[in-house]
């Protein structure tokens, strides 16, 4: 499950864009399949929204919610590689994306009427 958040009037115009930068990125360095796609987009109205100093409006959050087992190296993979893509295809500045990665123990994990440490169908690893 991903989250983005950003202001309303530069988050709603890229959603689908942002969107395929990201799923894209989670193919290439996860394994994750074309059709495992769970993004959330939080536009939020200016006042709503602080961030740090030194941002644009164009400030974006991202956080990734998955199960446990990725590797360190991995995690950074897919960190430099969302930082890359955002920048080539969006446009968005690495200083104005902030990235946050949640791994989670497969048990705490409820899909399909199960846990995800009882699942045994998954199309990708979750080991890598």
């Amino acid at each position: 499950m991903i989250v983005v958040y950003g202001i309303d009037q530069h988050l709603n115009p890229i959603k689908k864009d942002l969107s395929d930068a990201i799923h894209h990125c989670m193919m290439s360095v996860l394994g994750m399949p074309e059709d495992k796609r769970a993004h959330r987009f939080m536009p939020m109205h200016a006042d709503d929204f602080f961030y740090p100093g030194g941002r644009s409006n164009k400030y974006t959050v991202i956080e990734i919610n998955m199960m446990e087992g990725r590797q360190k190296d991995t995690i950074k993979a897919l960190i430099y590689k969302l930082f890359e893509e955002l920048e080539q295809r969006l446009a968005l500045s690495p200083v104005d994306v902030e990235i946050t990665i949640k791994q989670q123990p497969p048990h705490c994990w409820g899909f399909r009427g199960m846990t995800g440490d009882d699942v045994n169908d998954l199309k990708y690893q979750v080991k890598v």
